[in-house]
């Protein structure tokens, strides 16, 4: 052990030193040295809302403009899938200067479209999001025992049909001093500071400090815009404005400008950059989550029990008697055969659509493939959310990366199925690069015309799109063809028996076989549904999921039991004689999805829905109401 430890903190050092010579950082991993008085610059991104689920972009509101224009900043592929548009704001800090009662802009009166477009996106409770130093800007509220963080803050609020909006933001920036000459220290990897050596400065000037928290309180303050004719951006406000969080008393009105003001407070915190994250990552429940890691070996152990049966004490016990006895019994006993034992000859008959079957398993593969690294990698900090993108952008090149086992299974088993004849690999290949993603760009076409005429900033622009081809014909299909190839030259799997000319009569069965399958796909789903809950709120409530570990065991114990289910399900329709085993061992635990669809609805309808929650939260409407029935505490 002492090796191991030895070794991992050289390595860490080696890395540190290729750091003080400009070399490249995980994600998320590089601090920003702030000096006193240096321009902060807070960004903006898509506007979200949970009832539509359409972003729109910050400027599509009467918002404040920057002075030198608004710009894009650059951003990766997985922000862009996601809907994300990082734009300049015009909140401009000075690093650790609190200023207050800022004027930032008056509006010009609004529009008839204007006020219709802005009490619209109050109505559907869209939320804001700035961002500054990468970190989303996170509001806090108390509600009885529970203190409820959330990102962004809300564009207004409807009270008794009067319209207000937020335009007097309270900024808390969390500071933390970058003081220490040791790497190790500045980084929180304290075990190895003692070995590190320290790394010489890049800026030799005084210590500055690093941003580790960004807090907003949204206000709604009347201001009167005869008050601000002589006032140009950034001006001090010549009255004291008072942000009470708790009433609003700006309402909008059409012709009517807006007045925007802000102010800004610095406080040193202990927190250190890498623990910055930690208000935005934490999630409560690990108990809830062992329960469903729990709840999954319950079910496992149960179908290894009932495998166990099968293999050690039915199957092996009438092979080593019938193995013992001679011919002329043999012969006797084949008269008094029943169950499985009669499709011997049977068993390994082609299935009908014998390469869709192949096709499907060869894209499955490379899904799961997918899904394994990734999780991996996302549950050992590689795929950090202080990296925004790289979750969905690291998916996306592992399945193309992964086209390669997709081609070499679907064809190896076309192979096999086919008893070694490889005619025909290279229509396998080619139709299992482009059956799944085939499938998902036609739907995502179809979703981005609808977003289009929107003008949401979910639509994923034109360009995007044939990047995305060039991608998927450039780089995954001839991975898939290789991998193909490959599986055309393996050698293929030899069936351990012959296969009869004259396939057997399967008797009429007592129930349909298909209720069975559709009943297999209740024992994966039930060790999934709990984490299910959770990735549905990280997706459509705008919450951070970063429980990857916890993911990563359930998706381990995930496909045990898909594999059980699928071999006791084989087994019990060989017993009943029927030997067309292939399809229904594939949607066995295929099935699953159905249940997944059908939670996914319920989701929808039931969970998703914050309007039954609005009287109760009448006294503060203006709240973001999901967090009130799963609250983070």
């Amino acid at each position: 052990m002492g090796f191991f430890n030895h070794f991992r903190i050289w390595v860490l050092t080696i890395c540190l030193v290729f750091q003080s010579g400009y070399g490249f950082y995980l994600p998320g991993s590089y601090p920003h040295n702030h000096g006193v008085g240096d321009p902060l610059s807070v960004k903006v991104n898509s506007i979200t809302s949970i009832e539509t689920e359409m972003p729109f972009s910050y400027y599509s509101l009467p918002f404040c403009k920057p002075q030198g224009g608004v710009k894009d900043s650059a951003e990766n592929l997985g922000e862009l899938l996601m809907g994300d548009r990082i734009e300049n704001s015009p909140y401009l800090f000075k690093m650790h200067t609190n200023e207050s009662e800022i004027f930032l802009c008056k509006s010009d009166p609004l529009s008839a479209d204007d006020f219709k477009i802005l009490t619209k996106r109050i109505d559907e409770v869209y939320q804001v999001n700035l961002l500054l130093d990468n970190l989303p800007a996170i509001r806090y509220t108390s509600k009885e025992d529970y203190v409820l963080r959330w990102t962004g803050y809300p564009v207004g609020v409807n009270i008794q049909d009067v319209y207000y909006i937020f335009n007097h933001l309270k900024f808390k920036v969390l500071v933390h001093k970058y003081e220490e000459t040791n790497v190790a220290g500045v980084m929180g990897t304290g075990d190895a500071a003692e070995v590190i050596p320290n790394v010489a400065k890049r800026d030799s000037g005084p210590p500055g400090y690093m941003v580790v928290g960004f807090e907003v309180v949204p206000c709604s303050v009347m201001i009167n815009a005869d008050s601000v004719k002589k006032l140009k951006p950034y001006d001090k406000f010549p009255n004291k404005l008072k942000c009470d969080p708790n009433t609003v008393s700006m309402p909008i009105k059409q012709g009517q400008p807006i007045v925007f003001t802000y102010e800004v407070e610095f406080e040193e915190s202990d927190i250190k950059w890498p623990s910055r994250w930690d208000a935005y990552l934490k999630m409560e429940g690990a108990k809830v989550h062992w329960f469903s890691i729990l709840n999954s070996l319950m079910v496992i152990t149960f179908l290894a029990g009932i495998v166990l049966v099968i293999f050690l004490r039915t199957v092996r016990r009438d092979l080593t008697r019938y193995e013992e006895l001679d011919k002329e019994a043999q012969a006797q006993m084949n008269e008094e055969l029943s169950g499985w034992k009669l499709v011997v000859g049977d068993v390994f008959r082609a299935p009908t659509n014998a390469s869709l079957l192949c096709i499907m398993v060869g894209d499955g593969v490379q899904i799961l493939g997918m899904a394994v690294v990734t999780i991996l990698f996302a549950a050992l900090g590689f795929m950090s959310p202080a990296s925004r993108g790289t979750l969905i952008t690291g998916m996306l090149f592992i399945y193309m990366i992964l086209g390669i086992a997709a081609g070499y299974v679907a064809v190896r088993l076309w192979r096999t199925i086919g008893c070694g004849d490889s005619k025909g690999w290279a229509s396998v290949s080619w139709k299992a690069a482009c059956f799944f993603p085939g499938i998902a760009f036609l739907i995502l076409t179809t979703l981005n015309f609808l977003l289009w005429g929107s003008h949401s900033t979910g639509a994923i622009p034109f360009s995007l799109f044939v990047i995305l081809l060039l991608l998927w014909f450039c780089i995954s299909v001839p991975l898939t063809l290789i991998g193909g190839y490959f599986g055309a030259k393996a050698p293929h799997i030899e069936y351990p028996v012959r296969t009869n000319q004259i396939p057997r009569e399967i008797p009429a069965q007592k129930y349909p076989s298909w209720l069975l399958v559709l009943g297999a796909g209740t024992l994966p789903f039930g060790t999934l549904f709990i984490e299910l809950f959770f990735i549905m709120s990280s997706i459509w409530m705008g919450r951070v999921y970063y429980v990857f570990g916890f993911l990563f065991i359930v998706m381990i114990l995930l496909v045990v039991v898909c594999a059980e289910v699928s071999l006791v399900l084989t087994y019990m329709h060989l017993c009943v004689e029927d030997w067309k085993w292939w399809w229904k061992s594939f949607f066995a635990s295929g099935s699953v999805a159905i249940y997944i669809f059908l939670y996914s609805i319920n989701y929808l309808v039931f969970d998703l829905n914050p309007s039954s929650e609005i009287p109760i939260l009448a006294a503060c409407s203006w709240c973001w109401y999901p967090p009130f029935r799963y609250p983070f505490h």
